[in-house]
């Protein structure tokens, strides 16, 4: 029981840390009028409750996980890097096999070859060496891009404490991680092994989330700023940024690479 809670509380930080805008490379949001009937077609069940839940999720973040990313933006960016290689590189686990399901068999190949190379070579995956022999990152895939690529509906879009935005798809996807379908869970949590911890797992989780939310610190500020209605901002975003993945297309939304941390810097 212990486990559950731990892996709930760290699978919530993560989620609220990345899930809540997707931001372009350069720190603005871009939204693309296209998609607007895409969204429109995603119902938004219970309103009025998501609604009193985002605004406690905004608080939350507001209070404890925005001063944590500013830290970690003080680090060296060396260090930055290096985490977020490596960070990248477990990411793959969930990727290929997802690759596999979706009838990616090149790119799950090329990810395959990645993750090999910048595992050993790269030293875990802190060294990006697979891009300097001119294997370059591929977007990410996830269970619930293979069930909307396989046809599957979005179902009601909803907020959940800590959690964030969803869907009853990408709800589902997501226990999928939890269910046999990440590597990294199952060698650490799911498999008493000797040579991961239980809190190997849950310490990627939360800074994979810190990663990503320093890197959109930005982002967040000119959303928050620019929007008549933050919520209603951030759910178009959140159906957006879905549809574009599982479209594989880079018309809907312009997420923030992982990759980047140079040019924050250099702004």
């Amino acid at each position: 029981m212990k486990k559950i809670l731990k892996l709930f509380i760290i699978s919530a930080i993560f989620h609220i840390l990345t899930s809540n805008v997707f931001a372009g490379s350069d720190g603005t949001i871009e939204i693309n009028s296209k998609s607007n009937n895409h969204n429109a077609e995603v119902k938004d069940c219970f309103e009025s409750i998501n609604r009193g839940i985002f605004a406690f999720n905004q608080g939350l973040d507001k209070i404890f996980f925005k001063p944590v990313a500013k830290g970690y933006r003080h680090l060296p960016k060396p260090l930055r890097s290096g985490t977020s290689n490596a960070l990248n590189n477990l990411s793959s686990v969930v990727t290929i096999p997802n690759n596999i399901l979706q009838g990616q068999f090149k790119d799950a190949g090329i990810n395959i070859l990645r993750f090999s190379i910048n595992s050993t070579l790269g030293i875990a995956g802190v060294f990006d060496v697979a891009s300097y022999y001119g294997i370059n990152k591929l977007d990410k895939e996830d269970y619930g891009q293979t069930l909307g690529t396989w046809g599957v509906k979005e179902g009601c879009y909803f907020v959940l404490p800590v959690l964030g935005p969803t869907t009853v798809r990408d709800t589902l996807g997501s226990l999928a991680n939890f269910g046999g379908g990440d590597a990294w869970y199952n060698v650490t949590i799911a498999n008493d092994t000797k040579y991961f911890e239980n809190s190997d797992y849950y310490y990627s989780r939360l800074t994979a989330g810190v990663d990503f939310r320093a890197k959109n610190l930005e982002a967040f500020d000119s959303l928050e700023k620019t929007s008549m209605d933050l919520y209603a901002s951030v759910r178009s975003l959140y159906l957006q940024d879905r549809k574009r993945k599982i479209l594989n297309s880079s018309e809907t939304t312009e997420t923030m690479n992982d990759d980047d941390w140079e040019e924050i810097d250099t702004q």
